[in-house]
């Protein structure tokens, strides 16, 4: 884990793909134990998450005033979230946006595209952007926004399109190397309200 920024608010991190991004019991391997030690602080606040096997940029809060605010903003798509993967198969249009209702199961830890509204189902949308194709294994290299966050959001709302990102086992593509990146995360201070961008 590094630490891209910290001060007595907040801490932006870069979290490996293999590392928890919330505290779990019996699991030394996570990002707030991790920052808990390199910073000295008792209590380390996430206001977002990344599944394990996703790598990339995350902020923590370190104060409890400073949490409500970053949730506010995660609340009100303040705080904008940028991802690059790699997904089998290609998109039929070179960019354009995902809107989808989702219900997450927590027995089987998995999120399932529904047609209509009931309890649990939640909106979830993104907009992507095609870098690159190759044709050879049939995968394109996509950016994506997230206009929401979802559990799993990004792995499902491309595998319901036949398009798992590559060696996401979980959701239907055969075994690889997973890759999935938080490449650039954006958002106010918490208690300056300045503007800062990572990634």
């Amino acid at each position: 884990m590094e630490i891209l920024y910290s001060d007595q608010e907040i801490a932006v991190i870069y979290k490996p793909a293999g590392m928890l991004s919330e505290a779990k019991e019996n699991d030394e391997n996570t990002v707030p134990a991790a920052l808990s030690a390199k910073l000295n602080k008792k209590e380390v606040f996430p206001v977002h998450r990344l599944d394990r096997e996703t790598r990339g940029i995350m902020v923590y809060a370190l104060t409890r005033p400073a949490a409500a605010e970053l949730s506010r903003q995660i609340a009100d798509g303040e705080l904008k979230k940028v991802y690059t993967a790699t997904v089998h198969g290609r998109p039929k249009a070179d960019s354009g946006e995902m809107h989808d209702l989702l219900f997450y199961d927590r027995k089987k830890n998995r999120s399932f595209p529904v047609t209509r509204e009931r309890r649990g189902v939640k909106s979830a949308r993104l907009c992507y952007e095609m870098l690159q194709y190759d044709k050879e294994s049939n995968t394109s290299r996509v950016k994506i926004e997230l206009y929401t966050g979802r559990t799993h959001q990004i792995r499902v709302q491309f595998a319901s399109r036949k398009m798992p990102l590559v060696g996401d086992r979980k959701y239907g593509a055969p075994k690889g190397d997973f890759d999935l990146t938080a490449c650039k995360l954006s958002f106010y201070h918490p208690k300056t309200k300045e503007f800062l961008s990572f990634g």
